[in-house]
């Protein structure tokens, strides 16, 4: 098996290098790398889940720091540090579980109530909070077997006594690994996936006889946009083009092959055609806390003629995008500055573009960013693969994939 950390130093590597490019990408590897590490790790005999946090959060802050415009990997690593707590807590809860059953069976047997075993304070206070805390989502869908983490007393002497805690803790700590990498596992199959969960709901949003409106090149707009028409919806696609790269283009085509009728416009005729849209359609790069879409380039604008006309504007999004902080963070990178040729020819503009002024400094500076910013007042609805959701409601859901305490985890200057 490779080295776990020659393989985080290559991943770190590719991010700089912008080698992985798009969320859904840098979300699966991100996963799957994690998954190796944990796997690799030696964990110690006491505060075994603390000792892997740890480890997680030294490795998803260099994979921050790598590329922090790719939220999806600080997503993801949260995701899993947030999966590490909760099998811990479930881990915690059939041991305690345990005792309580042995404890009663001692007392039906008529033993003297100081031979019963005496729980630790830790493990009072872990199921005292587990009473007053809500299940989560996982431990809803989990039914971990008490007997499964349960340590049974031996009858032999010290020696072996001992020899059996020793056993017992080696075997929490295979539980919590074994238990952390199959719901690491889920989470990996939930990002391939998501786009198919999504595109399921497409035939209750895209009626007969509707133009929908979208931008940018995305995967699961346009699976949902398929599921539609297999569904027999019929129905036209405005594309807009999405310079400067002109990603609509081949998003057109592609919409065209699949036996869709699509329509190119410009981005600047957007406003002149929004009067005859139906809806808008869109992907994100990233969902914030309060709602807000990190999005293709050009997205606001859509957003805000949408906003005028009262067009519903709809976000397709997996939930391993939605980000639990909020834009204001300084740890989050909104934007990033992508090459000047792809605006302007060197070739032509190099009187320009040279330091040909005289001061010292070009008389063109060229700007090109990838990203919009669309504050959640522009959404109508994100429709994700757990459904339909208000901008409103967004913080609520996150608050089911992610712990406050794993907020901290935050971009780290690169030196």
């Amino acid at each position: 098996m490779p080295d776990v950390h020659s393989l985080v130093n290559e991943f770190v590597i590719k991010l700089n290098k912008r080698q992985i490019e798009g969320s859904k990408m840098t979300a699966k590897l991100t996963a799957e790398l994690l998954r190796s590490f944990i796997s690799q790790q030696r964990l110690p005999h006491s505060n075994q889940a603390g000792a892997l946090i740890d480890a997680v959060k030294a490795v998803g802050e260099k994979l921050i720091a790598a590329k922090p415009v790719e939220l999806a990997a600080g997503n993801v690593v949260r995701r899993v540090l947030h999966i590490i707590r909760e099998e811990d807590i479930s881990l915690t809860n059939a041991a305690v579980g345990g005792l309580n059953l042995a404890s009663e069976s001692d007392d039906d047997d008529g033993n003297d109530e100081y031979d019963r075993p005496v729980l630790s304070a830790s493990a009072v206070a872990a199921a005292a909070r587990n009473s007053l805390r809500p299940p989560s989502l996982q431990t809803l869908l989990e039914d971990i077997p008490h007997s499964a983490a349960v340590p049974h007393p031996s009858s032999s002497g010290g020696d072996s006594e001992g020899k059996s805690k020793s056993a017992d803790k080696n075997s929490m700590t295979r539980k919590l690994k074994h238990n952390v990498i199959e719901v690491v596992n889920e989470l990996i199959q939930e990002i391939s996936t998501c786009h198919e969960q999504i595109a399921e709901q497409a035939v209750e949003h895209i009626h007969h006889n509707e133009v929908i409106l979208t931008l940018g090149s995305s995967h699961t707009v346009k699976e949902f946009l398929l599921a539609a028409k297999e569904k027999k919806r019929s129905f036209r696609v405005f594309v807009a083009e999405g310079a400067p790269r002109y990603q609509g283009h081949a998003f057109a085509k592609e919409l065209a092959a699949s036996g869709l009728q699509t329509t190119v416009i410009t981005d600047s005729a957007v406003f002149a055609m929004i009067s005859r849209v139906n809806m808008v359609i869109v992907g994100a790069h990233a969902v914030m806390a309060n709602g807000g879409v990190i999005a293709p380039v050009g997205l606001n604008m859509v957003a805000l003629a949408a906003k005028r006309h009262a067009v519903p504007f709809a976000v397709l999004a997996g939930v391993y995008k939605l980000c639990p902080l909020y834009p204001h963070n300084p740890e989050v990178l909104l934007n990033e500055l992508k090459s000047p040729s792809e605006l302007l020819d060197f070739g032509e503009f190099s009187d320009c573009l040279d330091f040909g002024s005289g001061s010292g400094s070009p008389l063109i500076h060229v700007v090109n960013p990838a990203f919009d910013y669309v504050p959640p007042d522009l959404v109508s609805l994100f429709i994700t693969d757990t459904g339909g959701h208000n901008p409103s409601y967004i913080y609520r859901l996150i608050a089911d994939f992610y712990s406050p305490d794993d907020l901290v985890v935050r971009r780290i200057s690169a030196s």
